[in-house]
């Protein structure tokens, strides 16, 4: 074979390869496209656990620092003119005498009396303290609406709006419900603050809470416990909704009566023991039991001897039979209302 025509024959076929090797963009493209996808084996990102990294941003070129200006030098100080010599025999003119002011009327500062020379700070404006105990307060408790402080994190209660503090409350209670105050008014002297009843011993006792610390919730339930007739009757929005017979403390552990709310709702572990489903707990503490557990605390639940209904039986609690307990637990929310007759 010539060898000239086998080095063509080679060349040719090295040009063959290359073209079948390095196509153009568009063809990489198409071919990119027409490529299978295999969802099992290649995720998309969304779906993926770690997201691709973003890329970090160059780092700006740094400006270049301006060149420092030299501080001016500080000018020298002028020489002292010496004084000129004092000539021997002359008279030296003396200064004229200063002229003394006439004595006045006004005794000196130091020689003034204590009262006048200092005013004490109570005369000088108003205690804040007693401004805000005699502050206008709003009444936000009415027969049909009433409203409900739902303690957000810890909320603390004063005498009156920034005052003495009577009492440190959690967001749970001992119970591990959330703590509710019943709201009777507001005010705004020094903030904002709200007039509560407090769940706590003496029975009736009041306080301030800033408004911030609790969460209001309306509420248009009422009970009232008429004592006298053995009757517990709850309204909503000024309604009567349910009237029930009722057991009442004994003469020895009578039930208190009041001014109360609704501070907790608990369920009875045991539906068919001595409390039956439930209890509705209220702010008020029995006068007598001072020693039972938190306190002797009061409450309206259901009971295991509906045949004693009617009568002056219980440590201090009131009694209702359970179906009328299971109603009244599903409207009585916390902070309603309760007022205790004799």
């Amino acid at each position: 074979m010539d060898p000239r025509s086998s080095a063509v024959t080679l060349l040719l076929v090295l040009v063959m390869l290359l073209a079948a090797g390095c196509g153009s963009e568009d063809e990489a493209k198409r071919s990119a496209i027409a490529a299978p996808y295999y969802p099992r084996a290649e995720a998309p990102i969304s779906w993926a656990s770690v997201a691709p990294r973003q890329p970090v941003a160059q780092r700006a070129p740094t400006a270049k620092r301006a060149p420092i200006v030299k501080r001016a030098p500080i000018a020298k100080r002028a020489p002292t003119v010496k004084r000129a010599p004092t000539v021997k025999g002359a008279a030296v003119a003396r200064p004229a005498p200063v002229a003394r002011r006439p004595p006045s009327s006004l005794a000196p500062v130091s020689a003034r009396p204590a009262a006048e020379s200092a005013t004490p700070a109570a005369t000088r404006a108003p205690d804040a303290i007693t401004r805000c105990a005699a502050a206008a307060v709003r009444p936000l408790r009415t027969r049909a609406l009433a409203f409900a402080a739902v303690v957000r994190t810890r909320a603390r209660a004063r005498v009156t709006p920034g005052g003495r503090i009577v009492g440190s409350f959690e967001r749970l209670n001992a119970n591990g419900v959330p703590t509710v105050f019943g709201v009777l008014g507001r005010t705004d002297c020094a903030g904002r603050w709200l007039r509560v009843q407090l769940p706590t011993r003496p029975n009736g006792v009041l306080g301030w809470v800033r408004m911030r610390d609790v969460r209001l919730i309306r509420v248009r339930t009422r009970i009232e416990v008429d004592l006298s007739a053995r009757r517990v009757t709850l309204y909503r929005a000024g309604r009567e909704l349910i009237g029930a017979t009722a057991a009442i403390g004994a003469s020895d552990t009578p039930t208190p009566t009041g001014s109360y709310y609704v501070n907790q709702r608990l369920v009875a572990p045991n539906p068919g023991g001595p409390f039956g489903p439930g209890a509705i707990g209220i702010s008020a503490f029995s006068p007598v039991l001072q020693d039972w557990i938190q306190g002797g605390p009061i409450a309206i639940h259901g009971t295991n001897r509906p045949d004693l209904l009617g009568g002056a039986v219980s440590h201090g609690c009131v009694r209702v039979s359970n179906g009328v307990l299971l109603r009244m637990f599903r409207l009585a929310l916390a902070g309603t209302p309760v007022v205790i007759r004799a």
